[in-house]
Protein backbone atom coordinates (compact mmCIF):
# COMPACT_ATOMS: atom_id res chain seq x y z
CA UNK A 1 0.00 0.00 0.00
CA UNK A 2 1.31 3.43 -0.94
CA UNK A 3 2.63 5.57 1.92
CA UNK A 4 0.44 8.70 1.85
CA UNK A 5 2.44 10.65 4.43
CA UNK A 6 5.24 11.83 2.15
CA UNK A 7 3.27 14.11 -0.14
CA UNK A 8 6.35 15.47 -1.91
CA UNK A 9 7.47 11.98 -2.87
CA UNK A 10 3.98 10.96 -4.02
CA UNK A 11 3.63 14.01 -6.24
CA UNK A 12 7.14 13.67 -7.65
CA UNK A 13 6.42 10.07 -8.62
CA UNK A 14 3.10 11.02 -10.17
CA UNK A 15 4.74 13.86 -12.10
CA UNK A 16 7.47 11.62 -13.49
CA UNK A 17 4.94 8.96 -14.49
CA UNK A 18 2.73 11.57 -16.16
CA UNK A 19 5.65 12.97 -18.14
CA UNK A 20 6.51 9.51 -19.43
CA UNK A 21 2.87 8.85 -20.31
CA UNK A 22 2.59 12.21 -22.09
CA UNK A 23 5.49 11.29 -24.36
CA UNK A 24 3.61 8.18 -25.48
CA UNK A 25 0.24 9.93 -25.78
CA UNK A 26 1.73 12.58 -28.07
CA UNK A 27 1.88 10.03 -30.88
CA UNK A 28 -0.93 7.67 -29.82
CA UNK A 29 -3.33 7.01 -32.68
CA UNK A 30 -6.79 8.58 -32.69
CA UNK A 31 -8.26 5.07 -32.76
CA UNK A 32 -6.62 4.07 -29.47
CA UNK A 33 -7.71 7.26 -27.74
CA UNK A 34 -11.23 6.76 -29.08
CA UNK A 35 -11.24 3.18 -27.79
CA UNK A 36 -10.07 4.31 -24.34
CA UNK A 37 -12.85 6.87 -24.06
CA UNK A 38 -15.56 4.48 -25.24
CA UNK A 39 -14.24 1.87 -22.82
CA UNK A 40 -14.33 4.41 -20.00
CA UNK A 41 -17.92 5.37 -20.87
CA UNK A 42 -18.99 1.73 -20.79
CA UNK A 43 -17.20 1.21 -17.47
CA UNK A 44 -18.94 4.24 -15.91
CA UNK A 45 -22.36 2.94 -16.90
CA UNK A 46 -21.58 -0.62 -15.82
CA UNK A 47 -20.36 0.63 -12.45
CA UNK A 48 -23.00 3.32 -11.94
CA UNK A 49 -24.39 1.76 -8.77
CA UNK A 50 -20.93 1.64 -7.20
CA UNK A 51 -20.37 5.27 -8.22
CA UNK A 52 -23.68 6.32 -6.63
CA UNK A 53 -22.77 4.41 -3.45
CA UNK A 54 -19.44 6.24 -3.31
CA UNK A 55 -21.28 9.51 -3.91
CA UNK A 56 -23.60 8.82 -0.97
CA UNK A 57 -20.53 8.57 1.24
CA UNK A 58 -19.34 11.92 -0.09
CA UNK A 59 -22.76 13.51 0.43
CA UNK A 60 -22.77 12.49 4.10
CA UNK A 61 -19.27 13.93 4.52
CA UNK A 62 -20.28 17.20 2.84
CA UNK A 63 -23.46 17.54 4.90
CA UNK A 64 -21.49 17.00 8.09
CA UNK A 65 -19.19 19.84 7.02
CA UNK A 66 -22.20 22.13 6.61
CA UNK A 67 -22.02 22.62 2.85
CA UNK A 68 -24.77 24.76 1.30
CA UNK A 69 -27.67 23.32 -0.69
CA UNK A 70 -26.10 24.63 -3.91
CA UNK A 71 -22.79 22.94 -3.12
CA UNK A 72 -24.56 19.70 -2.29
CA UNK A 73 -26.36 19.91 -5.63
CA UNK A 74 -23.02 20.25 -7.41
CA UNK A 75 -21.78 17.15 -5.62
CA UNK A 76 -24.83 14.93 -5.99
CA UNK A 77 -24.85 12.11 -8.54
CA UNK A 78 -27.85 10.08 -9.63
CA UNK A 79 -28.44 7.80 -12.58
CA UNK A 80 -29.45 10.72 -14.78
CA UNK A 81 -26.27 12.65 -14.06
CA UNK A 82 -24.16 9.54 -14.58
CA UNK A 83 -25.85 9.14 -17.96
CA UNK A 84 -24.71 12.71 -18.62
CA UNK A 85 -21.13 11.71 -17.76
CA UNK A 86 -21.35 8.73 -20.12
CA UNK A 87 -22.77 10.89 -22.89
CA UNK A 88 -19.99 13.43 -22.35
CA UNK A 89 -17.29 10.76 -22.62
CA UNK A 90 -18.84 9.44 -25.82
CA UNK A 91 -19.18 12.94 -27.26
CA UNK A 92 -15.50 13.68 -26.66
CA UNK A 93 -14.57 10.31 -28.15
CA UNK A 94 -16.41 11.11 -31.37
CA UNK A 95 -14.79 14.51 -31.85
CA UNK A 96 -12.09 14.97 -34.46
CA UNK A 97 -8.69 14.34 -32.93
CA UNK A 98 -6.97 17.76 -32.72
CA UNK A 99 -3.38 16.48 -32.54
CA UNK A 100 -1.54 16.94 -35.81
CA UNK A 101 -4.21 19.19 -37.32
CA UNK A 102 -2.68 21.65 -39.78
CA UNK A 103 -3.71 25.10 -38.54
CA UNK A 104 -1.95 27.03 -41.28
CA UNK A 105 0.38 26.35 -44.20
CA UNK A 106 2.37 28.49 -46.61
CA UNK A 107 5.45 28.43 -48.85
CA UNK A 108 8.16 31.07 -48.62
CA UNK A 109 9.99 32.57 -51.66
CA UNK A 110 12.99 30.52 -50.53
CA UNK A 111 11.02 27.36 -51.33
CA UNK A 112 10.51 26.40 -47.67
CA UNK A 113 7.12 24.87 -46.96
CA UNK A 114 5.96 25.77 -43.46
CA UNK A 115 3.09 24.20 -41.55
CA UNK A 116 1.75 25.13 -38.13
CA UNK A 117 0.24 22.01 -36.54
CA UNK A 118 -1.47 21.26 -33.26
CA UNK A 119 0.55 19.50 -30.58
CA UNK A 120 -0.27 18.50 -26.99
CA UNK A 121 0.69 20.75 -24.11
CA UNK A 122 2.21 17.81 -22.21
CA UNK A 123 1.12 17.29 -18.60
CA UNK A 124 -1.88 19.17 -17.24
CA UNK A 125 -2.70 19.54 -13.56
CA UNK A 126 -6.40 20.06 -12.84
CA UNK A 127 -7.41 21.28 -9.38
CA UNK A 128 -11.14 21.35 -8.78
CA UNK A 129 -13.70 21.38 -6.01
CA UNK A 130 -16.90 19.49 -5.40
CA UNK A 131 -18.20 18.45 -8.85
CA UNK A 132 -17.19 14.80 -9.43
CA UNK A 133 -18.14 14.93 -13.13
CA UNK A 134 -15.06 17.13 -13.68
CA UNK A 135 -13.01 13.97 -13.15
CA UNK A 136 -14.49 12.47 -16.31
CA UNK A 137 -14.58 15.72 -18.28
CA UNK A 138 -10.98 16.66 -17.55
CA UNK A 139 -9.65 13.14 -18.02
CA UNK A 140 -11.43 12.74 -21.34
CA UNK A 141 -10.42 16.11 -22.78
CA UNK A 142 -6.80 15.73 -21.78
CA UNK A 143 -6.63 12.26 -23.28
CA UNK A 144 -8.31 13.38 -26.52
CA UNK A 145 -5.78 16.20 -26.88
CA UNK A 146 -2.83 13.87 -26.22
CA UNK A 147 -2.05 15.21 -22.74
CA UNK A 148 -1.41 13.34 -19.52
CA UNK A 149 -3.32 14.73 -16.55
CA UNK A 150 -3.01 14.79 -12.78
CA UNK A 151 -6.40 15.31 -11.14
CA UNK A 152 -6.79 16.77 -7.68
CA UNK A 153 -10.49 16.87 -6.82
CA UNK A 154 -12.11 18.43 -3.79
CA UNK A 155 -12.22 16.61 -0.48
CA UNK A 156 -16.01 16.43 -0.63
CA UNK A 157 -15.98 14.45 -3.90
CA UNK A 158 -13.07 12.19 -2.94
CA UNK A 159 -14.89 8.84 -3.18
CA UNK A 160 -17.07 9.74 -6.18
CA UNK A 161 -14.09 11.01 -8.14
CA UNK A 162 -12.13 7.90 -7.21
CA UNK A 163 -14.86 5.62 -8.53
CA UNK A 164 -15.06 7.56 -11.80
CA UNK A 165 -11.28 7.62 -12.11
CA UNK A 166 -11.19 3.84 -11.82
CA UNK A 167 -13.42 3.68 -14.90
CA UNK A 168 -11.14 6.01 -16.85
CA UNK A 169 -8.16 3.80 -16.01
CA UNK A 170 -10.14 0.75 -17.13
CA UNK A 171 -10.62 2.45 -20.49
CA UNK A 172 -6.90 3.21 -20.79
CA UNK A 173 -6.00 -0.34 -19.93
CA UNK A 174 -8.38 -1.75 -22.51
CA UNK A 175 -6.89 0.47 -25.22
CA UNK A 176 -3.31 -0.41 -24.24
CA UNK A 177 -2.51 3.16 -23.26
CA UNK A 178 -0.44 4.03 -20.16
CA UNK A 179 -2.51 4.07 -16.98
CA UNK A 180 -0.47 7.04 -15.79
CA UNK A 181 -2.08 9.10 -18.56
CA UNK A 182 -4.91 9.92 -16.12
CA UNK A 183 -3.87 9.99 -12.48
CA UNK A 184 -5.83 11.09 -9.42
CA UNK A 185 -4.08 12.43 -6.33
CA UNK A 186 -4.70 9.70 -3.72
CA UNK A 187 -5.07 11.96 -0.68
CA UNK A 188 -7.25 14.77 0.64
CA UNK A 189 -4.16 16.48 2.07
CA UNK A 190 -4.04 20.08 0.80
CA UNK A 191 -0.26 19.86 0.68
CA UNK A 192 -0.69 18.04 -2.63
CA UNK A 193 -2.11 21.23 -4.16
CA UNK A 194 0.90 23.25 -3.06
CA UNK A 195 3.20 20.61 -4.55
CA UNK A 196 1.40 20.66 -7.89
CA UNK A 197 1.75 24.43 -8.15
CA UNK A 198 5.54 24.19 -8.06
CA UNK A 199 6.12 21.08 -10.21
CA UNK A 200 7.67 23.03 -13.08
CA UNK A 201 9.76 20.05 -14.22
CA UNK A 202 6.79 17.80 -14.89
CA UNK A 203 3.55 19.84 -15.11
CA UNK A 204 3.15 22.17 -18.09
CA UNK A 205 -0.03 24.00 -17.09
CA UNK A 206 -2.43 24.16 -14.13
CA UNK A 207 -6.18 24.49 -14.59
CA UNK A 208 -8.01 25.54 -11.41
CA UNK A 209 -11.77 24.99 -11.44
CA UNK A 210 -13.56 26.31 -8.40
CA UNK A 211 -14.38 29.32 -6.28
CA UNK A 212 -12.54 32.54 -5.64
CA UNK A 213 -10.51 31.08 -2.77
CA UNK A 214 -9.11 28.22 -4.82
CA UNK A 215 -8.35 30.29 -7.91
CA UNK A 216 -6.79 33.05 -5.81
CA UNK A 217 -4.53 30.55 -4.08
CA UNK A 218 -3.45 29.04 -7.38
CA UNK A 219 -2.73 32.39 -9.01
CA UNK A 220 -0.79 33.56 -5.97
CA UNK A 221 1.37 30.48 -5.42
CA UNK A 222 1.70 28.84 -8.83
CA UNK A 223 5.07 28.70 -10.53
CA UNK A 224 3.52 26.58 -13.28
CA UNK A 225 1.54 28.52 -15.95
CA UNK A 226 -2.18 28.80 -15.14
CA UNK A 227 -5.38 28.84 -17.21
CA UNK A 228 -7.37 31.21 -15.03
CA UNK A 229 -10.95 30.22 -14.30
CA UNK A 230 -12.29 33.01 -12.14
CA UNK A 231 -15.69 33.40 -10.54
CA UNK A 232 -18.81 33.34 -12.66
CA UNK A 233 -20.22 36.72 -11.70
CA UNK A 234 -22.68 36.62 -14.59
CA UNK A 235 -24.85 39.62 -15.50
CA UNK A 236 -27.93 40.06 -17.65
CA UNK A 237 -28.99 43.53 -18.83
CA UNK A 238 -32.64 44.00 -19.83
CA UNK A 239 -32.90 46.60 -22.61
CA UNK A 240 -36.14 48.60 -23.17
CA UNK A 241 -36.68 46.81 -26.50
CA UNK A 242 -36.71 43.34 -24.91
CA UNK A 243 -39.82 41.18 -25.16
CA UNK A 244 -41.27 40.76 -21.64
CA UNK A 245 -42.24 37.10 -22.10
CA UNK A 246 -38.73 36.24 -23.28
CA UNK A 247 -37.22 38.27 -20.44
CA UNK A 248 -39.16 36.31 -17.82
CA UNK A 249 -38.26 32.94 -19.32
CA UNK A 250 -34.57 33.68 -19.83
CA UNK A 251 -33.95 35.42 -16.48
CA UNK A 252 -35.71 32.73 -14.46
CA UNK A 253 -33.81 30.00 -16.28
CA UNK A 254 -30.48 31.82 -15.88
CA UNK A 255 -31.00 32.20 -12.13
CA UNK A 256 -32.93 29.13 -11.01
CA UNK A 257 -32.13 26.18 -13.30
CA UNK A 258 -28.98 25.35 -11.36
CA UNK A 259 -27.71 27.96 -8.93
CA UNK A 260 -24.43 26.24 -8.11
CA UNK A 261 -22.79 26.40 -11.55
CA UNK A 262 -20.51 29.16 -12.80
CA UNK A 263 -22.96 30.14 -15.53
CA UNK A 264 -25.75 30.99 -13.09
CA UNK A 265 -27.02 34.58 -13.18
CA UNK A 266 -25.77 36.61 -10.20
CA UNK A 267 -26.72 40.20 -11.10
CA UNK A 268 -29.71 41.53 -13.03
CA UNK A 269 -29.57 45.01 -14.55
CA UNK A 270 -32.93 46.41 -15.66
CA UNK A 271 -33.17 49.49 -17.83
CA UNK A 272 -35.24 52.32 -16.33
CA UNK A 273 -37.29 52.59 -19.52
CA UNK A 274 -38.11 48.87 -19.42
CA UNK A 275 -39.11 49.15 -15.76
CA UNK A 276 -41.26 52.23 -16.41
CA UNK A 277 -43.13 50.35 -19.12
CA UNK A 278 -43.45 46.90 -17.52
CA UNK A 279 -43.21 47.55 -13.78
CA UNK A 280 -42.00 45.03 -11.24
CA UNK A 281 -43.52 41.90 -12.77
CA UNK A 282 -40.07 40.39 -13.40
CA UNK A 283 -39.01 40.90 -9.78
CA UNK A 284 -42.34 39.48 -8.59
CA UNK A 285 -41.73 36.36 -10.69
CA UNK A 286 -38.27 35.90 -9.22
CA UNK A 287 -39.56 36.26 -5.66
CA UNK A 288 -42.39 33.83 -6.41
CA UNK A 289 -39.79 31.33 -7.66
CA UNK A 290 -38.03 31.45 -4.29
CA UNK A 291 -35.20 33.80 -5.21
CA UNK A 292 -33.93 36.17 -2.54
CA UNK A 293 -33.81 39.41 -4.52
CA UNK A 294 -31.32 41.90 -3.12
CA UNK A 295 -32.47 45.11 -4.73
CA UNK A 296 -30.97 48.57 -4.99
CA UNK A 297 -32.77 51.92 -5.17
CA UNK A 298 -36.32 51.98 -6.53
CA UNK A 299 -36.45 48.19 -6.85
CA UNK A 300 -35.96 47.80 -3.10
CA UNK A 301 -39.46 49.25 -2.61
CA UNK A 302 -41.03 46.20 -4.29
CA UNK A 303 -42.68 43.62 -2.06
CA UNK A 304 -40.56 40.60 -1.19
CA UNK A 305 -37.20 42.20 -1.94
CA UNK A 306 -34.33 42.79 0.44
CA UNK A 307 -32.25 45.96 0.48
CA UNK A 308 -28.95 45.34 -1.29
CA UNK A 309 -25.61 46.39 0.16
CA UNK A 310 -22.62 47.42 -1.98
CA UNK A 311 -20.95 44.04 -1.41
CA UNK A 312 -23.84 42.26 -3.17
CA UNK A 313 -22.63 43.61 -6.51
CA UNK A 314 -19.61 41.73 -7.81
CA UNK A 315 -20.42 38.66 -5.73
CA UNK A 316 -20.85 35.06 -6.83
CA UNK A 317 -23.69 33.76 -4.67
CA UNK A 318 -24.02 30.23 -6.11
CA UNK A 319 -27.39 30.17 -4.39
CA UNK A 320 -30.99 31.34 -4.84
CA UNK A 321 -29.86 34.92 -4.31
CA UNK A 322 -29.76 37.65 -6.95
CA UNK A 323 -28.49 41.23 -6.88
CA UNK A 324 -30.45 43.69 -9.01
CA UNK A 325 -30.58 47.38 -9.84
CA UNK A 326 -31.91 49.84 -12.39
CA UNK A 327 -29.57 51.38 -14.95
CA UNK A 328 -30.00 54.27 -17.36
CA UNK A 329 -29.13 52.86 -20.76
CA UNK A 330 -26.80 50.29 -22.25
CA UNK A 331 -23.66 52.32 -21.51
CA UNK A 332 -24.42 52.44 -17.80
CA UNK A 333 -25.00 48.68 -17.86
CA UNK A 334 -21.65 48.21 -19.58
CA UNK A 335 -19.91 50.39 -16.98
CA UNK A 336 -21.46 48.37 -14.15
CA UNK A 337 -20.35 45.07 -15.67
CA UNK A 338 -16.84 46.37 -16.27
CA UNK A 339 -16.65 47.39 -12.62
CA UNK A 340 -18.26 44.38 -10.98
CA UNK A 341 -17.97 41.51 -13.48
CA UNK A 342 -15.43 38.71 -13.66
CA UNK A 343 -15.06 38.50 -17.48
CA UNK A 344 -16.88 35.16 -17.45
CA UNK A 345 -20.34 35.42 -19.04
CA UNK A 346 -22.60 38.43 -19.51
CA UNK A 347 -25.77 38.83 -21.54
CA UNK A 348 -28.19 41.34 -22.98
CA UNK A 349 -31.90 40.83 -23.63
CA UNK A 350 -32.92 43.16 -26.42
CA UNK A 351 -35.00 43.30 -29.56
CA UNK A 352 -32.86 46.12 -30.90
CA UNK A 353 -29.84 44.75 -32.80
CA UNK A 354 -27.86 47.98 -32.40
CA UNK A 355 -27.98 47.74 -28.60
CA UNK A 356 -26.82 44.12 -28.70
CA UNK A 357 -23.93 44.98 -31.02
CA UNK A 358 -22.82 47.81 -28.73
CA UNK A 359 -22.95 45.43 -25.78
CA UNK A 360 -20.87 42.87 -27.68
CA UNK A 361 -18.34 45.44 -28.91
CA UNK A 362 -17.84 47.32 -25.65
CA UNK A 363 -17.47 44.37 -23.29
CA UNK A 364 -14.64 41.84 -23.28
CA UNK A 365 -16.03 38.97 -21.24
CA UNK A 366 -14.99 35.50 -22.38
CA UNK A 367 -18.63 34.79 -23.32
CA UNK A 368 -21.22 37.39 -24.35
CA UNK A 369 -24.84 36.40 -25.00
CA UNK A 370 -27.79 38.01 -26.74
CA UNK A 371 -31.29 36.76 -25.88
CA UNK A 372 -30.02 33.56 -24.28
CA UNK A 373 -29.63 32.20 -20.76
CA UNK A 374 -26.19 32.40 -19.18
CA UNK A 375 -26.65 28.76 -18.21
CA UNK A 376 -25.49 27.94 -21.74
CA UNK A 377 -21.95 28.91 -20.69
CA UNK A 378 -20.83 25.31 -20.90
CA UNK A 379 -18.49 23.38 -23.16
CA UNK A 380 -21.07 20.69 -23.83
CA UNK A 381 -23.57 23.32 -24.98
CA UNK A 382 -20.88 24.80 -27.24
CA UNK A 383 -20.49 21.45 -29.00
CA UNK A 384 -17.22 20.57 -27.29
CA UNK A 385 -18.61 17.43 -25.63
CA UNK A 386 -17.31 18.65 -22.29
CA UNK A 387 -15.06 21.32 -20.86
CA UNK A 388 -12.18 21.44 -18.44
CA UNK A 389 -13.30 24.91 -17.31
CA UNK A 390 -14.22 28.40 -18.48
CA UNK A 391 -11.01 30.36 -18.93
CA UNK A 392 -11.46 34.05 -18.10
CA UNK A 393 -7.91 35.16 -18.84
CA UNK A 394 -6.72 36.42 -22.22
CA UNK A 395 -3.71 34.21 -22.85
CA UNK A 396 -3.88 31.04 -24.96
CA UNK A 397 -7.49 30.00 -24.28
CA UNK A 398 -10.69 31.87 -23.40
CA UNK A 399 -14.18 30.64 -22.63
CA UNK A 400 -14.94 26.90 -22.55
CA UNK A 401 -11.69 24.95 -22.66
CA UNK A 402 -12.18 21.83 -24.76
CA UNK A 403 -9.75 19.45 -26.43
CA UNK A 404 -8.55 21.93 -29.05
CA UNK A 405 -7.84 24.55 -26.40
CA UNK A 406 -5.61 22.03 -24.62
CA UNK A 407 -3.15 22.03 -27.50
CA UNK A 408 -0.35 24.34 -28.55
CA UNK A 409 1.35 24.24 -31.92
CA UNK A 410 4.69 23.61 -33.54
CA UNK A 411 6.12 24.51 -36.92
CA UNK A 412 7.06 21.86 -39.46
CA UNK A 413 9.48 23.29 -42.04
CA UNK A 414 10.35 21.33 -45.19
CA UNK A 415 12.97 22.15 -47.79
CA UNK A 416 14.92 20.49 -50.58
CA UNK A 417 18.47 21.07 -49.46
CA UNK A 418 17.52 24.71 -48.96
CA UNK A 419 20.25 26.97 -47.61
CA UNK A 420 20.10 30.59 -46.53
CA UNK A 421 22.01 33.12 -48.56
Amino acid sequence: MKDLTDISQIMAQMGAAAKTAAAELAFASPERKHAALIGAAEAVWTNRHAIITANCEDMVFAEQRGQSAAMLDRLRLDEGRIRGIVDGLRAVAEQTDPVGEVIDEWTQPTGLNIQRVRTPLGVIGVIYESRPNVTADAGALCLKSGNAVILRGGSESYHSSGAIHDCLVEGLRGANLPEAAIQKVPTRDRAAVSEMLTMTDTIDVIVPRGGKGLVGLVQQEARVPVFAHLEGICHIYVHPSADPKMVHEVVLNAKTRRTGICGALECLLIDWKYYTKHGGALIDALVAAGVEVRADGELAKLAGTKQAVPEDFGREFLDMILATKLVDGVDQAIDHIRTHGSNHTDGILAGEAEAAERFFNQLDSAILMHNASTQFADGGEFGMGAEIGIATGKMHARGPVGARQLTSFKYLVRGEGTVRG
